[in-house]
């Protein structure tokens, strides 16, 4: 296909990748028409509303321009590369559960499906599960025009594009399609940004005439990017590439973590070794901050789809290398919900504990794996009289119906269990008899005055009124290290952190 014959896009899948990824494309390329496809009518009627189905900064404005036709100013996004409209632009971005005709209409379709682990069969708990991916590439083969460009956004194991190949093969014979690799590489509650000024963009291609002219199509849709900034691999690389990136950023997070547990032991402070190594210019200071661990979606699937392919290409000292970073991780989140337990004369019967964020991360609404879950599993096993949870970024009602899905319904307190999730951090924290901090939201933070730039000075806690409220002895357990030990002992309150000594001592 002649590059400039590409006028409209199809998306397929209206997720965390989808719906961001289309709503950025269409934004920048006013002349093209992207439309998002998704079996699920509830979801596409949020896309098509004010309520989101997820929360991204700045993702609500991208949509009124690109959705509505908005003429809204932008730049208090601070998008620097994004250019205000001046006059009121045509809506070419479109959110259908018209899978069949959008894809038949469609000269590029993203493919930007669900690809859970595996949970039963060969490879349970380890392998990809592509079954979604297997249903979306069969209805392409039916219904795609001849020649259109496929583009694989979903995280996939190596080699997918054959299996996506081999696909439109068996049920369109005959009929040429090109297979893209372009993954993904956004963190949740950056999404827009990450997608306005990628670090890198990866384009991987076969290294034919046809594979080459496909790429550089799916470069001109990324017409907002520095070219420098955009890089053409061989699809196979493309797609391991994506796993890689996510299974070093995780490595780096469970190599701290299992450092945090020899500070403690001698006295080290752990702020202190991060900061020393990450001073080195061969190692860097990113992804060197102890904590309760990493969640979210994509670290965890990513290592078990690479330690399950360095299994099945008969590298087992490979896939054990990698298995033991999700070792670490998993280990350093129990470690701390047992130092909580500890701490609290080794029961938590007749106590309030509070649990400050629910999220994997700060910034985001995404809850999946995240650590504070099977924290609060773990403090569950000691019958606390409640279990309090909040988020500054999450729906009370959602986090409400997760803990219900994955603990058990009985564990809620309306159930006559023990799991409230508050919409007012101080409700939540009243009368307790320690708060947990799960995520390093800025509102968790202490002010400046304490040694920390919070950029979110007007909503960040009154950690004095907080304290004031709390049962005695009053402790904290500070799982992301964003509280200042000596002031928090210095209004009265006993501190135990990650990697560093505070009350407990050694």
């Amino acid at each position: 296909m002649d590059t400039a014959e590409v006028s409209s896009i199809c998306c397929i899948g209206a997720g965390y990748v989808g719906g961001p990824t289309a709503a950025v494309m269409a934004y920048y390329n006013p002349h093209l028409t992207v439309t998002v496809v998704d079996r699920d009518q509830a979801r596409i009627d949020r896309w098509n509303s004010e309520n989101l189905p997820l929360y991204e900064p700045g993702l609500l404005q991208m949509l009124q321009s690109a959705r509505d036709g908005s003429t809204e100013d932008m730049e208090h996004q601070q998008m620097a590369t994004v250019s205000p409209q001046s006059e009121r632009r045509r809506p070419n971005l479109l959110f259908s559960t018209d899978v069949a005709k959008n894809i038949g209409a469609a000269d590029m379709i993203l493919i930007a499906v669900n690809t859970p682990t595996k949970k039963r069969g060969l490879g349970a708990g380890r392998a990809t599960d592509v079954t979604a991916l297997e249903a979306v590439t069969k209805q392409i083969a039916i219904h795609a025009k001849a020649g259109a460009i496929l583009v694989e956004k979903s995280t996939v194991p190596c080699r997918t594009a054959d299996l996506i190949r081999e696909t439109l093969k068996t049920y369109r014979p005959g009929v040429h399609f090109e297979v893209l690799s372009n993954p993904e590489f956004l963190s949740a509650g950056t999404a827009i940004s990450d997608l306005v000024s990628p670090s890198r963009v990866l384009i991987g291609s076969q290294p034919t005439t046809e594979g080459l002219r496909a790429a550089t199509a799916l470069e001109r849709v990324y017409s907002w990017v520095d070219p420098c900034k955009i890089m053409h691999t061989n699809t196979y690389s493309s797609e391991l590439a994506k796993l890689v990136a996510n299974a070093m950023l995780a490595q780096r997070i469970s190599s701290i973590n299992s450092i945090s547990a020899i500070c403690e032991k001698t006295g080290a402070d752990i702020h202190e070794i991060s900061n020393a190594i990450g001073a080195d210019a061969r190692i860097g200071s990113k992804y060197l901050k102890a904590g309760v661990g990493f969640g979210g979606s994509c670290f965890g699937k990513d290592i078990r789809s690479l330690a399950y392919l360095a299994e099945t290409l008969g590298l087992p000292e490979v896939a054990e290398y990698w298995q033991q970073v999700l070792k670490i991780n998993e280990w350093q989140g129990t470690r701390f919900a047992r130092k909580v337990v500890k701490r609290l004369n080794g029961t938590l019967s007749g106590k309030k504990i509070t649990v400050l964020g629910y999220a994997f991360k700060p910034g985001t609404d995404d809850t999946r794996e995240s650590p504070a879950l099977e924290g609060i599993r773990i403090l569950l096993d000691d019958a606390p009289a409640e279990v309090a949870i909040f988020d500054p970024f999450c729906c009370p009602t959602v986090v409400r119906e997760e803990v219900g899905r994955l603990c058990g319904s009985e564990v809620l307190k309306c159930n006559d269990g023990s799991v409230e999730v508050y919409e007012n951090a101080y409700e939540a924290c009243d009368r307790s008899h320690a708060i947990i901090i799960m995520t390093d939201c800025d509102e968790f933070r202490q002010s400046a005055k304490a040694g920390y730039e919070v950029s979110n000075l007007e909503n960040r806690l009154d950690w004095p009124k907080i304290v004031y409220n709390l049962e005695k002895p009053r402790w904290v357990f500070d799982g992301r290290g964003i509280v200042d030990l000596d002031v928090m002992e210095k209004v009265g309150v006993r501190v135990e952190g990650i990697g560093r000594v505070g009350w407990g001592g050694l």
